[in-house]
């Protein structure tokens, strides 16, 4: 038997990169998975890859209505969730001194509105033991140029996330955040940089980090497999850093 044996999940912005990788990893273990995309022809296909213990529902994490209906219907197909994995999130890189109002309503709407009010509107729906698990980033404590907005968008959930902690701890509900560094996904294609300005940045990221890599999408996923599992049934509240030690490493800071 899985850790995750006959257990529900729900994972927004299951159908690629971080999500996707965690969707395998928690069918793996025994656990049945709803996940969730903007676009119906990537979830189709990202459910068909999974196989029969996976589910997909077409949501924008940004519409409240949405994830309200994205909720009645996991209440209608299994009625309760035991995992709830809040990974769906944005990234545009702005400079301070250039932030445009657009830009800012994106990533706020997804990263930090969407990301509580999933976890607001499933909460009725968390057995006693469930695991909520919130994306973030190092970005939440580690300066980067560019970054300023969706550094305050990781940091504000964060500060949800230990609040939530708290107060879900009466039905023994454990929150938790990830947070990893640079991740192996489209993230930077779907910002929006052309390939060569990506390719340059690839480079000198990665001569900056201790591994010299990336984190794989599986890596980050195994974290989330722990944190959902009775393995990790007394720790909330906390975040858990995966970057390679690139924010200990004094040459990445500078």
């Amino acid at each position: 038997m899985g850790r995750l044996t006959d257990r529900i999940a729900v994972i927004t912005g299951g159908n690629s990169g971080i999500g996707y990788a965690t969707a395998k990893q928690f069918i793996s273990e025994g656990a049945k998975v709803i996940i969730t995309g903007r676009n119906q022809q990537a979830v189709d296909t990202a459910v068909k890859e999974l196989g029969e213990h996976a589910t997909g529902f077409v949501a924008d994490a940004a519409n409240v209505k949405e994830t309200e209906a994205l909720a009645e219907k996991v209440r209608n197909l299994y009625g309760k969730v035991d995992i709830l994995f809040v990974n769906a999130g944005v990234f545009f890189a702005e400079p301070v001194g250039s932030l445009t109002e657009d830009s800012y309503n994106r990533i706020m709407d997804v990263n930090f509105k969407g990301a509580i009010f999933t976890t607001e509107k499933f909460i009725p729906l968390l057995a006693n033991g469930a695991s909520v698990i919130h994306l973030s980033s190092v970005s939440a404590f580690a300066v980067g140029a560019g970054t300023a907005v969706y550094a305050a968008s990781k940091a504000a959930l964060n500060a949800y996330s230990r609040t939530a902690a708290i107060e879900l701890a009466g039905k023994k509900i454990r929150v938790n955040s990830i947070l990893p560094s640079m991740v192996d996904t489209a993230l930077s294609a779907k910002a929006g940089f052309p390939e060569s300005a990506i390719a340059e940045m690839d480079v000198f990221m990665k001569q900056k980090m201790p591994f010299k890599r990336y984190a794989q999408p599986d890596e980050v996923a195994k974290l989330a497999v722990f944190l959902a599992s009775d393995d990790a049934s007394f720790i909330s509240g906390t975040e858990y850093v995966i970057d390679g030690a690139v924010t200990v490493n004094e040459p990445f800071r500078g």
